[in-house]
């Protein structure tokens, strides 16, 4: 056993060198959602964490949202346990007070010409439902553009707005939805599918893989027949692992986001899926999940709206048994002390080297 062990750190290096993936930091100079807009009430502050760092949001009840590192500059207690005043944040324990820009703008027992220095203000944006922070230099901010986010502003879809933390690494996460051969792990839900790679793209900050799957076996979900708009059952007639549908998927990886669509032929894809993973604490194995899957409506009129339960059911079943998995790994490289992956499928290769690449400051080991 001793000796294996050196062999496998050998196999690890030669196959995937560089530093551990698991403990590279996001770059911080993109536009990350940080809540939805519904948890943001007017008037009422909400506590929110960027890797580690603590962020307060304020929705003045007139004026846009802004956000304001979580600490008044007096005695550090967090600002989200204050009052918001107008298109101000008042620190609930000396009634300090900050603006959207992050000045102090009022000590009630100072005078206004011996104000002190203010908090951090950070970029914030509000957009389809998702509220957004640029937590990385403010120069950079107004030169970086906002996220594409699917189909989400289309009337032609319904779209499900979705996500929840998950207890890993945020690559994890993006390896395990570009990665489609672990259509194994959805076999209950989904039955028996074999995925056929089509192909791929990389360039400068992307990574593309598309996909055919193969019903091999088992009965279609009806939740998917409702995306698809028709049945597929497995033809007597075609031979075990040929490709009995030609829907093409596209999972892409432009960083830090990713997106997943599924087109039946040349029209509109009939599913459009943005993704984003945020993460919370400091050392980054913990992040929160958000997600616009949103789905064509069919032609028949009120088909998508009377299944929808059963198709939100499915889709939790799946991110389940994804977000079981994950954590897994997580465990697994935290008990083995470092990155042990033998990765052997080129995309996933791809991926790798551009989440290393792309990726802030290396993080401490939690």
């Amino acid at each position: 056993m001793d000796q294996a062990i050196p062999a496998v750190v050998e196999t690890r290096h030669g196959r995937d060198p560089g530093r551990d993936l698991r403990r590279v930091g996001v770059n911080r100079d993109h536009w990350y959602p940080l809540a939805w807009s519904g948890e943001l009430k007017a008037g009422k502050p909400l506590a929110v964490r960027f890797a580690g760092d603590p962020i307060v949001l304020v929705r003045p009840k007139e004026g846009a949202v802004f956000a304001l590192e979580d600490r008044c500059a007096h005695r550090q207690v967090p600002l989200s346990n204050g009052l918001v005043e107008g298109c101000a944040i008042r620190c609930g324990y000396h009634g300090w007070a900050y603006d959207q820009s992050g000045r102090c703008t009022d000590v009630p027992y100072l005078g206004k010409d011996k104000l002190p220095n203010g908090v951090r203000a950070y970029p914030c944006r509000e957009a389809e439902g998702l509220i957004l922070v640029f937590p990385g230099d403010p120069a950079l901010a107004d030169a970086v553009p906002l996220p594409a986010l699917g189909s989400v502003a289309d009337p032609r879809y319904k779209t499900r707005r979705f996500g929840q933390e998950v207890a890993c690494h945020y690559s994890f996460m993006h390896e395990n939805l570009m990665d489609m051969n672990h259509q194994f792990l959805h076999r209950k839900q989904m039955g028996n599918m074999v995925p056929r790679y089509m192909g791929g793209d990389k360039g400068e900050g992307f990574v593309e893989a598309r996909y055919t799957f193969s019903r091999v076996g088992g009965k279609q979900p009806w939740a998917e027949a409702a995306i698809f708009g028709e049945r597929r059952a497995v033809s007597a007639e075609v031979p075990a692992g040929k490709a009995v549908q030609k829907d093409l998927m596209t999972i892409r990886t432009e960083y830090p986001y990713q997106t997943l669509r599924i087109q039946t032929g040349d029209d509109a894809p009939v599913m459009d899926l943005w993704i984003a993973y945020v993460p919370v604490d400091a050392a980054q194995r913990r992040n929160r999940t958000f997600g616009l899957l949103s789905i064509k409506r069919p032609k028949i009129p009120g088909l998508l709206e009377a299944g929808w339960p059963v198709l939100v059911l499915f889709t939790e079943r799946i991110f389940r048994e994804d977000r079981e998995i994950v954590e897994m790994e997580q465990a697994a490289h935290d008990a083995q002390g470092g990155d042990w992956n033998q990765e052997v499928f080129p995309v996933i290769r791809n991926l790798r080297a551009l989440l290393r690449d792309s990726g802030g400051e290396t993080v401490a080991a939690g």
